[in-house]
């Protein structure tokens, strides 16, 4: 695909407030379903799930309990689309052995015929560490060592080998194995630490809410580290867009959203191509779910061939 690549995180499978409609609070797996194929047949290069095991009461207020699995939902909604990859964004792999998410995640690149776009990242719920046995102070070389154990454990070999601090393994099987030769894993965050993580050690990069502004320079900043590092490898760099409005809305969408006809919208997210950005993830405002598939349908008909 030729042009700025747009995917989108799926509503409904995680509700913290900042971002959430109120009609997703009633919706479940066929409101899903009908978003995925939607986006499936516009075009849209991913769908995407986000990642917690359980959030505190003093976060619930804010983030909500509702966190759908993110292995779970993409297996599903691989079952009803044909041709949208399957973005987790992102999976806290800190929080699981490396062999467990190797396992899962190479099953759903399995069973949906190499469509899985790992997204990783460090966490920030210092609970769900503690619950899990894992180390919260230390979760940025947890996360390090997680992506090189599960380079290897992704990788070709039936019999997977990893040494390192945290986590040794060499001769336990896994198939089976993913169906891409290459399972692409994007690191997200927008911290020094995790640009410098996705600058080293990944495909692509996945900012955490960075305005417009910002993005240059981070931009830079990864091409600058991944060649002082001698790193050739393709790179992909994302980011998240204002929240958008494909025509005139009828309704308060907020000062921050991007509405109007198709071509203003276009000209509006070509600047994000222009910065040297790959892949944008879209969010649309709406009512109710039809609002959304229209919204998706009306996107990927009309602005994204001007991308």
């Amino acid at each position: 695909m030729s042009g700025l690549v747009y995917g989108i995180q799926l509503p409904v499978q995680s509700q913290s407030t900042i971002y959430a409609e109120p009609w997703e609070a009633d919706a479940g797996p066929a409101d899903l379903v009908e978003i995925a194929r939607a986006a499936d047949r516009s075009g849209f290069g991913y769908i995407a799930s986000c990642d917690h095991v359980g959030v505190p009461r003093r976060l619930a207020a804010a983030m909500s309990t509702i966190w759908y699995d993110p292995v779970a939902t993409l297996s599903y909604l691989a079952g009803v689309t044909e041709h949208v990859q399957l973005l987790s964004h992102v999976a806290v792999v800190g929080l699981r052995h490396p062999l467990i998410s190797a396992k899962q995640y190479a099953t759903l690149d399995h069973l949906s015929g190499g469509r899985l776009l790992l997204g990783v990242g460090a966490g920030h719920v210092q609970e769900e560490f503690e619950a899990l046995g894992v180390d919260f102070e230390r979760r940025g070389p947890v996360l390090d060592e997680s992506i090189d154990a599960l380079r290897a454990a992704l990788g070709p070999d039936e019999f997977p080998e990893h040494h390192g601090k945290l986590y040794d393994f060499e001769g336990l099987g896994q198939r089976p194995r993913p169906a891409q030769e290459h399972v692409p894993l994007w690191v997200g965050g927008s911290s020094p630490a995790a640009v410098r993580r996705a600058a080293l050690k990944g495909d692509g990069w996945l900012p955490q809410g960075d305005p417009r502004a910002k993005l240059p320079a981070q931009i830079e900043r990864i091409r600058r580290l991944r060649e002082e590092a001698s790193i050739q490898e393709p790179f992909v760099f994302g980011a998240i867009t204002e929240p958008l409005y494909v025509g005139a809305p009828g309704w308060e969408v907020g000062r921050r959203t991007l509405t109007g006809a198709p071509e203003v919208l276009a000209e509006s997210l070509r600047a994000y191509g222009a910065m040297g950005v790959d892949q944008i993830q879209v969010r649309f405002r709406c009512r109710d779910r039809a609002e959304l598939t229209d919204q998706i349908s009306e996107f990927g008909s009309e602005v994204g061939p001007l991308l």
